[in-house]
């Protein structure tokens, strides 16, 4: 049985208010693990490069559909946890920015072209710019934040980005119909336009 979008959206809308209360309940605490948790969270929404990779690679797996629904973002999310590590510890990864950059650009470029590449190269692909988007995290941890509340955050902040990008698929096929899979490969050549922007300079 299909799944109607009403249901999906109360889903993801059940699953940020769990998120989201937890972000509430620290943020009176005043320690340092509220401060890591609510930073890390906020993170991944603060930055557009950061919103538009993490929201296209939910969108890519519902393109994909099947196994990579879900294999997709889990390795776009375990990845980044090892990025963000690696941010942590100071160890220097080359090209950051740039990285990050051309994760727009190809996860975009993969949505307008409605890639059906196999589950090994999707998921190989994700987690490449995973590091990057995880490397930048670790790397603007805040002195004062725990690092593992932190890490928490921006996992539960890109998970939820990443369920937004499904959302978004799913919404466009429904509302559309037959021009569904249409617009959603005009998103797709939206975002890589923007991310092109990024790399130049020019956003």
């Amino acid at each position: 049985m299909a799944i109607r979008f009403p249901r999906a959206a109360a889903f993801a809308t059940a699953l940020a208010a769990a998120a989201l209360s937890p972000t509430l309940a620290l943020a009176h605490t005043g320690g340092a693990d509220a401060h890591g948790f609510v930073h890390g969270f906020m993170h991944p929404l603060t930055g557009l490069d950061h919103i538009l990779a993490m929201v296209t690679v939910g969108i890519l797996a519902w393109q994909l559909g099947g196994r990579a629904i879900w294999a997709v973002p889990a390795a776009f999310v375990s990845v980044m946890a090892l990025g963000g590590a690696v941010g942590v510890m100071g160890i220097e990864i080359p090209f950051v920015e740039l990285g990050i950059a051309l994760s727009v650009v190809v996860l975009g470029a993969a949505v307008a072209l409605r890639i059906k590449a196999p589950l090994a190269l999707a998921v190989g692909l994700v987690g490449f710019f995973a590091i990057f988007h995880g490397y930048a995290h670790g790397a603007e941890i805040p002195e004062n934040a725990g690092g593992l509340e932190y890490g928490i955050g921006f996992m539960i902040g890109t998970t939820l980005l990443h369920i937004a990008g499904l959302g978004l698929g799913l919404a466009i096929a429904r509302i559309t119909d037959a021009h569904g899979r249409d617009w959603t490969r005009a998103v797709g050549a939206l975002v890589c336009l923007i991310g092109v922007g990024l790399v130049t300079g020019m956003l």
